[in-house]
């Protein structure tokens, strides 16, 4: 099995168990992802201890992975990058655009908060409606 799959209560943590992670890596990524969004803990946080070296297309895609959690109401953290491929994102100028901590336990707190933010702004939503 290319990922280590650990269900918590309000995330899923997926680990690749390969040191590159490659586009035909990501796209089984996406697809393990898009899984736990037809579930009901749809949070995830993908852990790259392992991961040393990643490929242009792939670093594309956990992009577009994070943006598909975030249009459907879900968060995407990237936790435990190793320093080359932090380095590599930074140098295509897609680390800014990705939300990454340097910690799982950190993941989880910005997988919280983000909870409470979309709660807050879905109760807004029905003040505004009545």
């Amino acid at each position: 099995m290319k990922f280590k799959i650990d269900t918590r209560e309000k995330f899923t943590v997926i680990t690749p168990n390969i040191e590159k992670l490659s586009d035909n890596i990501t796209e089984e990524l996406l697809q393990t992802a898009a899984n736990c969004l037809q579930s009901n803990i749809k949070n995830v946080v993908l852990n790259l201890n392992i991961v040393t070296d990643i490929d242009d297309a792939a670093a594309e895609r956990l992009v577009k992975i994070q943006q598909q959690f975030y249009e459907s109401n879900a968060s995407f953290v990237i936790c435990e990058m190793q320093k080359n491929v932090e380095k590599k994102l930074d140098e295509m100028e897609l680390l800014d655009m990705m939300n990454v901590t340097p910690s799982e336990s950190e993941a989880w707190d910005i997988v919280q908060m983000e909870e409470i933010e979309r709660e807050l702004l879905d109760s807004d939503d029905v003040e505004f409606e009545e």
